[in-house]
């Protein structure tokens, strides 16, 4: 418990469960002697480990109450720690948001009040949750376009603001966008992987290994599974502009990627991690559970 005007500091600090979290109106300041003498002895639901005090006068302050040990439904408050008080903490109200995922507190935070250390968010449901010194983790995304969206990436997204047990993260989208390797590396004639991968390249003709074309002299837009594929079919390489955005990543620090060479496991490095080709949402899920306990290692729901 931090001493009278402490305030506590904690890195993308959110209670697991917004059930845990109670809103007060008070007549009282909202300094941690007021709040303590106005709050210590007073009766708290057996669950509530968090109070989100509203001073009717103005401000609001987010506290965490230590509470008498037992099964009791309702037990004295013991102790409170001041966690931001009224001069950083926002309410903020965004209908839209379900507050019991951490990476769309920290969003509606970073939109609707970056200046505050404590964000309040009233969201779906109506349901009030907030995150104390959000500092999203920054994962970068490599992924191939087209098809667009690029798949990978959007599933991350999907993953990310469905999960309550990961931290907050930031998705940086790092593309290896097909028809900008075309124009980079010129030829007449272009076979990709499949139909799904485009190809408008302005008077070039393009075939798609997929559909195992009449052998022609090309280039092929590819990696390694496709040289082999290419191999199988027509007992011959061709010159071949890398594709894989695994092994033609820069930095694989904080990396989420994918390659065709796996086939049902994930594949892991130090900062990076890589899913199969058609990777599901679980394989997504378990490649960002992977990359958050390895880029921050301490962070648990409060």
């Amino acid at each position: 418990m931090t001493s009278p005007g402490e305030t506590a500091t904690a890195r993308n600090l959110t209670p697991g469960r917004y059930r845990g979290v109670s809103v007060a109106r008070v007549d009282v300041s909202l300094d941690a002697q007021a709040l303590r003498e106005h709050f210590v002895g007073l009766p708290a639901y057996r669950r509530t480990r968090f109070l989100i005090v509203v001073a009717r006068a103005g401000g609001v302050a987010v506290l965490r109450v230590q509470r008498a040990v037992g099964e009791a439904l309702f037990a004295p408050i013991t102790g409170i720690e001041l966690l931001a008080g009224p001069d950083e903490t926002a309410w903020v109200h965004v209908p839209g948001v379900d507050t019991a995922i951490p990476s769309l507190l920290a969003a509606a935070a970073a939109r609707h009040a970056p200046a505050a250390r404590a964000t309040v968010v009233q969201g779906r449901y109506e349901h009030v949750n907030f995150i104390l010194d959000p500092a999203p983790v920054r994962i970068v995304v490599r992924d191939v376009v087209p098809p667009e969206p690029a798949k990978l990436y959007d599933q991350a997204v999907r993953v990310r603001d469905t999960t309550e047990e990961l931290p907050p993260i930031e998705l940086v989208p790092d593309l290896v966008d097909i028809d900008r390797l075309m124009r980079q590396h010129p030829a007449e004639h272009y076979l990709l992987p499949c139909q799904g991968s485009g190809g408008r390249a302005v008077g070039a003709e393009v075939s798609y290994l997929d559909q195992h074309p009449a052998r022609a002299d090309w280039t092929l837009i590819g990696c390694e599974r496709s040289r082999q594929i290419h191999r199988a079919f027509y007992r011959s390489d061709a010159p071949c502009v890398e594709l894989c955005p695994l092994s033609t990543a820069a930095d694989r620090r904080a990396l989420l990627t994918k390659c065709c060479l796996q086939e049902e496991d994930l594949a892991t490095g130090p900062g990076w991690v890589s899913v199969p080709w058609g990777a599901s949402l679980q394989h997504v899920r378990e490649a960002l559970a992977t990359l958050a306990r390895a880029l921050e290692p301490a962070w648990a729901p409060a």
